[in-house]
Order: structure tokens, then C-alpha cells, then sequence
């Protein structure tokens, strides 16, 4: 194994820990602070809880992980996914070919060698994910090789987050994105889903910000700037589906709940869009048209199959006070902003839903119901965290109405596949059902089962799609259990089980809205995932376990569950990692999501221990999916964890005396199942 240069972490200086600025000294000895000003000659608060008043805060390092040495090694990996293919390049002091960028700062650029190792494997990749690493202004290349060299590693360093770097790529290139067929798929949707379609435009510096999004009607105008895209082309090109949707409960936890009426007309299926003459006109109207002065930006709004032109006004400035971890209060002042036009109701939108405000949690507070109150309990005169009150300061969203502020009395329900089917319902509180009682909670509360009308897994069915590939459209959370079979555990007996069914699917939802995908996760298969693992000389890690056996008892977990992760040949199978994600899709499709992480991670955390530097063939691989369901099958109830690397698999039996190695085989084919 070839030996790579370790220095002193020039963080810490090889203390193991680093002396910083407190926080306090930002805002001076001053208890009510401005954001925007800083204090006198960065003075220490005397009062500070973190630093009692001597200005400076010791931290551990973690940039060497407390170990006084760092590694200044980077690793780029080029994979084929198609193929299997690995061609790996290392970065090391000495070994960078550096050259000046027009400002004259000396730069190493790895495109170029990104696109050799691309060639090597024969895929095509997107080279905008090759790092560079900036020199510090002293390098020359006249100077000695150890004065080079030093200040070589010391850019290594500044690079050394993400220690290995993986870029995917594929045999061929992905067709590239037509911004007016993007934007055309994108207000279909709208059309579909009866969402809104917003393009905004922000000034930011001397240029413009563009963002693409859904929202429901009355969604207030985010704070901040939208993105970075520079003109509405880019943004197109950046924005799929999943990311226009990606934010939605957040933007419209406030806007106001309305009835739907999906049997409206409706726009033309294929909605014609013009994305220059939308640009244009959106820039235009970034300038008022009566006295020429600069808006702060404009928005188009996709609405009952045509567009709303809007400009953004500013508002009245708000004072927003916030509690510092030193004692500090700060003051900050932002500035809201409005749409000068607010565009007609759409005609699928009918009339506002009844509720009430949510007893748990007060607006524009922190303020929560306590956990004293858990249960139904009344507020404990002696809790020490509320004194009775009943309510104590927290920063996570409420749990009643998921910071809706409101417990609507209908939750409107969308289920979708994402292309052309759609279902709406409406689900409303104190409704008679007949609701069977299927188990009773250790507790003594009685659980019962609505109709099919309020089972989402039977709507699932209806649009061709599995329950267990049911999704949150906002970012693709999987539901509950008793989401997707209709099961209410009632507060007590002969209480409205539609309206705990209501408050529990309307909960942290927009404008009283449950959007759901119904349709696999778009995942690659298993076999493909395990091939990039063993080209990288690293394991993935299999754990599944069938819970078929509890699909009668709505008080267990049921079903198929599946995890997938890759991780150091020799990382330790851990008792508590349990399966989680509902299909072996999902469980692919997280696995892809986090796989540029898992593999930075995979690094050595030994300084002195060289990252590996993988050069991989293309090879073919069985696909084991079949071999882990019998596995999980014979073994039901327990969980089962099947480690691949280069060297064969070993399978791992959880029980309550923890993991038991039970096989070591060359190929999952060669265990006897039976």
C-alpha cells in the first residue's frame, strides 16, 4: 500500500483543538443587538454564557477529527453505471499541474483529468462536478519543491471535505433538456395536481434570480432570494418535477383551506407555452410601469391554463428578535414582499373549509403544548418545564397541526401518478361511517377500520400502483400504515373516527391538502448498485426483513422491509440497524440519493491509511433479489443483513442476543435455502 503525505492540521496547529472568536464578540458588550452592525472593536459581551466575557471559545477540531494530523490525499472515481467500469485518479502534493485564472490566482482545474477518466470507463459525465483546488497567493512554480509542496497539501487540506469524490456517469449521454418542453410537462402538472405554476424573477446584485415552483392559492411570497439560475432557460434545466415540488407543505402551511371542485373545466391537456416571450414579459414587469422605479422582481402564475402576470411590491419592514446561544438578543429587519396583483380564483376552487385554531401552539411563537400534556393529561402544576402553564418553547413544529395553526374540518386528498391519472376526494369530519374495531392499544383505546374510501393503499390499486409504493409528492416521505389501510385509533370509545382520520391526514399539510404519488420510486436495479460497489472495493450492505405474517394486525409493521447503503468492507453490522423503507425501490432510490456521501465517507479515518484508489473492468453480476426474498422468508420476522464485497457475501442473523454470522459464501446462490 503506497504511503501518502500527512501533515499537521493547520487548523489546530496539532493542538487537537482551536481557539475561536465567540459568537459575542460580533455584536460587542451589548445585550439587544442590530444584525447589521457590528460591535466596537469586536468586544467581548460580558455577560456571555459561552465564554464568560474573555472573548474566545475553544472548540475541538474537526477538521482533523482531534487528531492533530490530516491526510492530503483527494480521490476521484469516474463509474460507468451501465458497465461497472472505475477509473480513479489521486491528488497529492507534487503530482498538481496548477495554471492562473484571469484574476491570477493559480488554480488546478480537474476537468481535464474528470474527462480522461470518463474516456477510460467510456461514459459520459457532466464535468461541472470536478473539483478545483486554489493555491495560496505564495505559490510559484520557481519556488523550492518543499516550500511548493507544503503549500500544495495545505490546498489539499482546504479540499479534504469530501475526500473521495465520485462522479456517475453512463454509456450514453443523457438527452438534454428542452426548456420549453420542461416548462410544458411542468404546467400540465399544475393542471392535473390544481396547483399554481410560479416563475419568479428577483433582483439580486445587477442581475436576476429565477425560481420555478408549485404552490397552492395563497401561498405568501417566500423571504430571500429565490436561486441562482440567471435566466429562465437555466432554471428550466434544473428544475424536474420532484424539485419544483420540493418545499410545497412549507410555502403554503398558512395559506387558507378551500374546497376542490376537480369536475370544473378544465385547460387544454398540452398547454402551449412560449418560455422567451415568458421571460420578456416577466422582466418587464421587474419595472413599474408608471413611475419607472425597480421592483424588487415579478412572477408568472400558471392558473386555470393561462398565465397571471404579477409584479413583487416591498412592505412594511418587520422586527423579528432572536435569542442567542450567548444571551444575546438579536434584532433583525426584513423586508416582506407582495404580489402587486393577485390573480382570480381558479374555477376549481370552491369554498373555504371550516376549522378552528389549533389549541396546541400559538402563532408567531415557539410556544408548544407541553409534554405534561401528552396523552390528553392536564397541565402538571409541577412541571419544571412549563410550571402548569401548559405550553413551553420549542423548536420543532407542533404536533397537533404540523404548524398549519388550524385543525381544518376537511382534508382534501390527491393521489397521482404523476402522469395523466388523478383521483380527489374529500374527507370530512363528522361523517357517519361504519368503522370496525380490528384491535384495541395497550392502553385500552379501541382501534377501528374505515371503509375503503379512506384507505389510500385501495386508491393506490385503483391508479395501478402498489400501497407500499405510496409517497408524500413533497419530498416522497412514506405514509403511515394507518394512512394507507384506514385504521384510527379512537381518543375514546364513540368518538368520531372520520374526524380523527381527518386531523391525522391533514396534519403539517398546504391549504388542507394531502398530495400523494402513487408509483414506484424511480430506482436502478439492485444488481447494478452492487457492480459500482465492488468496482470501488467496497461492500454493500443488504438488510431485509419480512414482516408479511402481521399483515392482519394494524398494531405491527407489516410487509417486505428493505434497506441498502454502501459502506466499508469492514464497517460492523450493528444489532440496531432494522430495515426501514417499505419496497426494495425505495430503498434503492435513498441509496442513490445518498451515494456520493456514503462513498466520501468510506474513506479511512486514519490519517496515515491512503484512501483507495479503485480501477474496475467492466464485469457482469447476478442479481441477488430473488435469493434475499427466499432468505427473508424462511428467516420471516427476523432480520436478516447480507454484506457483498469483492471477497464473497456473509449473512447476518439479528435476534435479541444481537448479530450472529451464520454463512460466509462466495455468491448468495451458493447458501443452501432449504
Amino acid at each position: 500500500m503506497t504511503s501518502v503525505p500527512v501533515v499537521v492540521c493547520p487548523d489546530c496547529e496539532g493542538t487537537t483543538f482551536m481557539l475561536r472568536q465567540c459568537r459575542c464578540t460580533a455584536y460587542g458588550d451589548r445585550f439587544l443587538a442590530d444584525h447589521d452592525v457590528l460591535g466596537p472593536r469586536r468586544e467581548a459581551y460580558r455577560s456571555c454564557e459561552q465564554c464568560r466575557g474573555a472573548g474566545t471559545v475553544a472548540y475541538p477540531c474537526h477538521r482533523c477529527g482531534q487528531r492533530g494530523r490530516r491526510r492530503a490525499q483527494l480521490v476521484v472515481s469516474v463509474a460507468n453505471l451501465d458497465t461497472g467500469a472505475i477509473a480513479s485518479h489521486q491528488v497529492v502534493p507534487g503530482g498538481l499541474d496548477p495554471h492562473r485564472d484571469p484574476a491570477g490566482a493559480w488554480v488546478v482545474d480537474l476537468s481535464p483529468r474528470v474527462r480522461e477518466l470518463a474516456a477510460t470507463v467510456g461514459a459520459a459525465v457532466d464535468e461541472a462536478d470536478a473539483p478545483s483546488l486554489w493555491l495560496d497567493r505564495q505559490w510559484r512554480p520557481d519556488l523550492p519543491a518543499a516550500v511548493r509542496h507544503e503549500l500544495e497539501a495545505h490546498a489539499v487540506l482546504r479540499a479534504d471535505h469530501t475526500p473521495w469524490r465520485l462522479v456517475l456517469g453512463r454509456t450514453a449521454a443523457p438527452p438534454a433538456v428542452d426548456p420549453a418542453d420542461r416548462l410544458t410537462r411542468l404546467c400540465a402538472l399544475a393542471d392535473l395536481l390544481l396547483l399554481d405554476l410560479v416563475v419568479e424573477a428577483r433582483r439580486q446584485d445587477a442581475g436576476f434570480c429565477w425560481a420555478i415552483r408549485y404552490e397552492v392559492p395563497g401561498s405568501p411570497v417566500p423571504f430571500g432570494s429565490p436561486g441562482w439560475c440567471r435566466d429562465l432557460p437555466e432554471v428550466l434545466a434544473g428544475t424536474d418535477v420532484a424539485k419544483a415540488l420540493s418545499g410545497l407543505a412549507e410555502r403554503g402551511l398558512t395559506a387558507p383551506a378551500r374546497l376542490l371542485r376537480p369536475d370544473s373545466p378544465r385547460p387544454p391537456a398540452a398547454p402551449n407555452v412560449d418560455v422567451d416571450q415568458l421571460e420578456r414579459r416577466v422582466l418587464a414587469d421587474c419595472v413599474d410601469a408608471v413611475g419607472g422605479d425597480e421592483l424588487p422582481g415579478a412572477q408568472a402564475v400558471w392558473r386555470d391554463g393561462r398565465w397571471w402576470h404579477t409584479t413583487l411590491r416591498s412592505g412594511a419592514p418587520e422586527e423579528i428578535l432572536t435569542e442567542q446561544p450567548t444571551g444575546q438578543v438579536v434584532r433583525r429587519v426584513r423586508v416582506p414582499v407582495s404580489r402587486g396583483y393577485e390573480p382570480p380564483d381558479p374555477s376549481w376552487l370552491g369554498e373555504p373549509v371550516d376549522g378552528r385554531p389549533c389549541p396546541d401552539c400559538r402563532p408567531r411563537s415557539r410556544l408548544r403544548a407541553c409534554d405534561c400534556r401528552l396523552g390528553g393529561c392536564a397541565a402538571d402544576p409541577d412541571c419544571p418545564h412549563c410550571s402548569g402553564a401548559g405550553l413551553r418553547p420549542s423548536a420543532l413544529h407542533c404536533y397537533t397541526c404540523g404548524d398549519t395553526q388550524r385543525l381544518h374540518q376537511t382534508v382534501s386528498v390527491t393521489i397521482t401518478d404523476l402522469r395523466h391519472r388523478v383521483v380527489h376526494l374529500a374527507w370530512q369530519v363528522g361523517t357517519p361511517e361504519v368503522a370496525l374495531l380490528v384491535a384495541t392499544q395497550p392502553g385500552g383505546k379501541p382501534v377501528v377500520q374505515l371503509p375503503d374510501r379512506y384507505r389510500l393503499g385501495s386508491w393506490a390499486a385503483v391508479l395501478g400502483a402498489r400501497p407500499d409504493d405510496l409517497a408524500d409528492i413533497d419530498g416522497g416521505q412514506q405514509i403511515s400504515k394507518d394512512l394507507r389501510d384506514g385504521h384510527v385509533t379512537l381518543p375514546w370509545a364513540g368518538a368520531d373516527p372520520v374526524g380523527e382520520h381527518v386531523r391525522s391526514a391533514g396534519r403539517g399539510t398546504p391549504a388542507g391538502r394531502l398530495i400523494m404519488v402513487a408509483a414506484p420510486p424511480d430506482a436502478p436495479p439492485l444488481a447494478e448498485l452492487l457492480r459500482l460497489a465492488l468496482g470501488l472495493d467496497l461492500a454493500l450492505v443488504v438488510a431485509v426483513c419480512d414482516l408479511r405474517h402481521n399483515a392482519a394486525d394494524p398494531l405491527l409493521a407489516d410487509g417486505v422491509r428493505w434497506s441498502v447503503e454502501v459502506k466499508p468492507p469492514d464497517a460492523p453490522v450493528r444489532p440496531d440497524d432494522f430495515p426501514y423503507q417499505p419496497s426494495l425501490a425505495a430503498a434503492l432510490a435513498w441509496c442513490v440519493e445518498c451515494l456520493t456521501d456514503a462513498v466520501a465517507g468510506a474513506a479511512p479515518t486514519d490519517p496515515t491509511a491512503p484512501i483507495p484508489v479503485p480501477r474496475s473492468r467492466p464485469r457482469d453480476v447476478a442479481d441477488p433479489e430473488q435469493d434475499l426474498v427466499r432468505l427473508a422468508a424462511r428467516h420471516a420476522g427476523q432480520v436478516i443483513t447480507v454484506r457483498f464485497t469483492r471477497a464473497g457475501c456473509n449473512v447476518h442473523l439479528h435476534d435479541d442476543d444481537g448479530v450472529e454470522l451464520v454463512a460466509a459464501v462466495p455468491d448468495l446462490r451458493d447458501l443452501r435455502l432449504t
